[in-house]
């Protein structure tokens, strides 16, 4: 009985652990109107996000949160946030799967 709970137990450790996916933002409205719920934009100019690198997305939201990136549209739309919605918003857009857009 012992050397079954300790196999179990190794096994147990040795498994990949998954990740939960993340919980959809609560501050996701205001970005999806242009880059869309699943991070595909919905309007020209608007950049995909879906599938892009967690730490860059965070960095870029807090470059336009900070003023160091200089486009006013992002810099109101992120502005009031504070670092964990900035997070959850990053988090959420790159766990997205990025898709083709429509014709």
């Amino acid at each position: 009985m012992r050397i079954l709970t300790t196999a179990a137990i190794a096994l147990a450790l040795s498994a990949p652990v998954l990740a939960a996916p993340p919980t959809k933002p609560a501050r996701l409205g205001l970005c999806a109107a242009c880059h869309g719920e699943n991070g595909m934009a919905r309007i020209p100019g608007a950049p995909n996000l879906a599938g892009q690198k967690l730490d860059y997305l965070r960095e870029a939201l807090h470059q336009y949160r900070d003023g160091r990136r200089n486009i006013p549209v992002m810099r109101a739309a992120v502005g009031p946030l504070n670092d964990a919605e900035l997070d959850q918003l990053a988090e959420w857009f790159s766990a997205q799967t990025p898709s083709r857009a429509a014709p």
